[in-house]
């Protein structure tokens, strides 16, 4: 089974710390609906027949699209895509602004049956220093309107290590979390990616840096209460109620195959990795005339490794000395996980190799230790 990815290119407003690739300009959305829809039509054959288990609208805020833009898009796939018998899973990201109980009722007419809320923080002041497009209490609100409308699967995205999030904002935040009892957290540490807006402020001295022990404070203390919570704490960015886990997520975490269509949406299909232009404009003219602009890759033996490790080790699974004999580098990851073993940031039990509590502070680097750099 696989999964399908729609990346939905636009945005009310910049948020100061986002590199996603979107536009604050709607012009083209009925444009774009079109082109992705077209895509949908000429990558009919990319997951080879496999059946469709999740469906993941990401942007960009794919919440802009009317019932209508949805309506055309979901008539596309259900048209070209085979249907995995279970119940599929279909998310859609919402910014709280967008959140009205008229938006609401309407994505209730849908297929779509689980909403992740880009909440961030419950604080005016984290909400205005990252430039978000709504407030404290559309962030509220939208949470319980959602639910009151029938949305049990919900999940919200929170971010600490922010300079305005004081260690008590934090607490307050997670405690609103409880309260809700909002099933499923994707919980992201702040940082400055380049080319950014935050980027910019902290080089001309208009914001404060971003400080990595204040973020890893507020991150152990997101582990601490979670679990006392009941939330199981599947990846290092995400947790979760029991049953709750993001099925489409942790298809790629475990190697499934995904389709990404829109400008700039990433695919793969077991061995080879292609990524759409990211640019509005020439994604549309392409598919205007018919054609897929894209980039592809060809992974190799080493690079299907690097990546398993790097994904496996930010996981409850872990990594499988199995899988990793079977790709031809057990030797070369045994001795190089004997001193994570040893130091307590790595665990093993059976064949299956996975970070502690205390390893999941160092997750990236510990995955870089263990990197292969050539074919065995």
């Amino acid at each position: 089974m696989a999964g399908l990815y729609l990346h939905i290119p636009f945005c009310k407003q910049a948020c100061h710390y986002c590199n996603f690739h979107f536009s604050t300009s709607l012009k083209m959305k009925d444009e774009m609906v079109a082109a992705i829809c077209r895509e949908l039509l000429l990558q009919k054959n990319y997951l080879e027949g496999e059946t469709l288990e999740t469906i993941y609208f990401g942007g960009g805020t794919p919440s802009l699209l009317s019932q209508q833009d949805l309506d055309l898009i979901f008539g596309e796939i259900f048209k070209h895509y085979p249907i995995s018998a279970q119940p599929l899973e279909v998310t859609l990201e919402a910014n709280p602004d967008d959140l009205t109980g008229l938006k609401i009722n309407e994505l209730r007419q849908t297929p779509v049956n689980r909403l992740s809320i880009g909440v961030q923080s419950f604080s005016e002041e984290d909400l205005r220093f990252m430039n978000r497009a709504h407030n404290a209490s559309e962030a509220l609100g939208c949470v319980q309107d959602a639910q009151s409308a029938g949305f049990e699967n919900l999940s919200i995205d929170l971010i600490y290590g922010s300079p305005t999030t004081s260690h008590e904002q934090w607490a307050e935040n997670l405690e609103t979390v409880f309260k809700l009892k909002i099933p499923h957290l994707s919980c992201y540490c702040l940082t400055v990616e380049p080319k950014t807006a935050l980027a910019h402020m902290i080089k001309k001295g208009q914001a404060k840096p971003v400080d990595d022990e204040h973020g890893a404070r507020q991150f152990e203390f997101l582990m601490e209460k979670t679990a006392v919570a009941g939330y199981e704490h599947y990846e290092i960015s995400n947790l979760a109620l029991p049953g709750h886990y993001s099925r489409h997520n942790t298809s790629y975490w475990q190697g499934k195959k995904y389709l990404g269509v829109g400008p700039s949406a990433h695919s793969f299909d077991g061995k080879s990795r292609q990524w759409n232009v990211a640019n509005n404009a020439q994604y549309i003219r392409s598919l205007q005339a018919g054609e897929l602009l894209f980039e592809i890759e060809t992974l190799t033996l080493v690079q299907r490794y690097n990546e398993y490790v790097m994904t496996g080790l930010r996981t409850k699974w872990g990594c499988s000395l199995l899988k990793i004999r079977g790709l031809g580098f057990e030797a070369e990851f045994s001795e190089g996980a004997k001193q994570f073993l040893q130091d307590g940031t790595m665990e093993r039990d059976g064949d299956i190799f996975r970070l502690t509590q205390a390893g999941r502070f160092l997750a990236d680097g510990i995955a870089a230790e263990l990197f292969a750099e050539s074919e065995n």
